[in-house]
């Protein structure tokens, strides 16, 4: 058996790995966490990944966060499904309806906005919701949440989309607020602060969403079982900070529109302030997730698969971070 033989040279290279893999490896445990998440409309309801990382909040608990923006629900759900993301800031109804069709490892876990803020705005001419039949009106994608206000806000008002309108994929908030402007659509169903700016020019209101309170999972937060199962101290770390980030979106106003300026290209105060204004009150303090709200998605979905009347809301619901949110003292200190 050939003895080694260790000459100075070769236990100072020795010395040397081993100070070099004891420096890899206290860098490595000190590193953040990466986690990748989704969100599918550029709105305030869906600005608190914005407001975080303004914040510092994703530094203060040490992840390493990634937001990809994705311009529908249902493509954030697949991506989501095909594990191209951990987390979604997202619209209900791409994720119900995969539950629905028996993708049943998704799960929500903390709610933002549980009912439809949207308005339409039109041409100056179209007064009254019965001016909008035979006109061509913005949605961002059939499916979407503004699709589904158009449809419940016509309804509740005795008309039928189907029927009556004609509706127009615009592709989201600012695109159908550059179709108004441009002329190819006569009216768009916009949410804050898109509505804001869509007055400043000129349109005006005629569908106020607000005031009609439609029960819906408008932004939500949604991950997978199997990454709760993986990560969850990482989820729950997330959603400490998203926690946090709420919480400054209610209180601290100068660096919100600091956050929806930069990110939306919306530097007029009064745009801005009439947004947040009209908004806030529909956004969860406590990030709390409404039954009604998914129950919305389910009775949606039920004419066309009659799977989703065995679900209930309950089923696609974990609220263990909102318990351990709650008994951590965050949302009151």
């Amino acid at each position: 058996m050939q003895r080694q033989i260790f000459t100075p040279s070769s236990k100072l290279a020795s010395a040397a790995l081993f100070v070099y893999l004891a420096v890899f490896n206290f860098h490595k445990a000190l590193a953040a966490d990466r986690l990748i998440g989704l969100h599918s409309a550029q709105v305030m309801s869906q600005s608190m990944p914005w407001i975080a990382q303004e914040a510092g909040l994703f530094k203060k608990y040490d992840l390493d966060f990634r937001l990809v923006f994705i311009s529908s629900s249902p493509v954030a759900t697949a991506a989501t499904i095909n594990g191209d993301a951990e987390v979604q800031v997202t619209g209900a109804i791409g994720n119900v309806r995969a539950y629905v069709q028996g993708v049943t490892d998704l799960v929500f876990i903390g709610g933002i906005k549980n009912f439809l803020t949207h308005s339409v705005l039109g041409k100056p001419e179209i007064k009254r919701p019965e001016d909008l039949k035979g006109k061509k009106v913005g949605v961002g994608r059939f499916g979407s949440n503004t699709h589904y206000f158009v449809i419940q806000a016509l309804k509740r008002l005795g008309m039928d989309a189907s029927r009556d309108i004609q509706a127009i994929q615009t592709g989201g908030g600012p695109e159908t607020l550059a179709a108004l402007v441009g002329g190819s659509i006569d009216a768009g169903a916009i949410v804050a602060p898109g509505d804001a700016a869509a007055v400043a020019r000129g349109f005006r209101y005629v569908i106020n969403g607000p005031e009609l309170r439609i029960p819906y999972g408008a932004t939500q937060i949604v991950t997978m079982r199997p990454t709760i199962a993986k990560r969850g101290p990482v989820i729950g770390r997330f959603m400490r900070v998203m926690a946090e980030a709420s919480k400054v979106l209610h209180t601290d106003k100068n660096l919100v529109y600091k956050v929806l300026g930069k990110h939306l290209r919306i530097t007029d105060t009064k745009i801005l302030d009439s947004a947040y204004q009209s908004e806030i009150p529909a956004l969860e303090r406590r990030l709390e997730l409404s039954e009604a709200a998914l129950q919305a998605s389910l009775d949606e979905i039920a004419p066309l698969d009659a799977r989703a009347k065995s679900i209930t809301p309950q089923d696609m619901i974990d609220r263990r971070y909102l318990v351990e949110l709650e008994k951590s003292g965050v949302f009151d200190k």
